[in-house]
C-alpha cells in the first residue's frame, strides 16, 4: 500500500468514526432526545448537557452543546407524574467499517461489541398545569446515580421498558 493510500484510508477512516463520536453523549454528561421542551427550540440532534441531580426540588439540565451552551430547563420533582428507563443496544458497525480500511479483517472484530444509549423517559406536569415529556439519554457513568434520584424525589417508581432494563439499572 502506497503512502497516499494510507493517508486516505486513515482521512476516510477519522471520517467514519468521527461521526458516531460527535453524536454519543460523554459518560457523565446527558443529552435532551427530544419531548415538549421548548427552551431549545427544535433543534435536529439531541444537545448534550449536564444533568444536575444535586437541586432536592427540581432536576435541572444545562447544555453545553456550542449553539445552546447555558441554557437550561427543570423539572420540578414534585410536578413529576411518571419515569421510565429503557436501554437501546446496536452494533458498531461505524468503528468496524472504519477499523478495516487500515486494519483488514482484524478491523471487523469491533463488530462483536455493542453499544448502549440509556434512556430517561419522564413524564411531568409544568407550572401552567400542562402535561409535558422529556427524553434524555443518560451517560453511561451517570445511570444507576440519576434513577435513584429521580425515584426518591419524585415518589414515583421507574417503569422499565424490559427484564434486561431493569437488571442494568440495578
Amino acid at each position: 500500500m502506497s503512502r497516499a493510500s494510507r493517508c486516505v484510508a486513515a482521512v476516510l477512516a477519522l471520517t467514519i468514526l468521527a461521526e458516531p463520536v460527535a453524536l454519543a453523549v460523554g459518560s457523565e454528561n446527558a443529552s435532551y432526545f427530544g419531548g415538549t421542551i421548548t427552551v431549545f427550540g427544535a433543534p435536529k440532534d439531541p444537545v448534550e448537557g449536564r444533568l444536575n441531580t444535586s437541586n432536592e426540588e427540581a432536576l435541572v439540565f444545562t447544555a453545553i452543546d456550542k449553539k445552546l451552551a447555558g441554557k437550561t430547563f427543570s423539572i420540578s420533582y414534585a410536578r413529576i407524574l411518571d419515569l421510565e428507563y429503557g436501554r437501546k443496544a446496536g452494533r458498531r458497525v461505524g468503528a468496524a467499517a472504519a477499523t478495516t480500511v487500515p486494519l483488514g479483517p482484524v478491523g471487523l472484530l469491533s463488530l462483536f461489541s455493542k453499544k448502549r444509549k440509556h434512556f430517561l423517559t419522564i413524564g411531568f406536569r409544568d407550572e401552567a398545569d400542562k402535561d409535558q415529556v422529556a427524553v434524555i439519554e443518560l451517560g453511561k457513568d451517570i445511570v444507576r446515580t440519576s434513577l435513584a434520584i429521580a425515584q426518591t424525589r419524585s415518589g414515583k417508581d421507574i417503569e422499565y421498558q424490559d427484564e434486561e432494563a431493569r437488571k442494568s439499572a440495578k
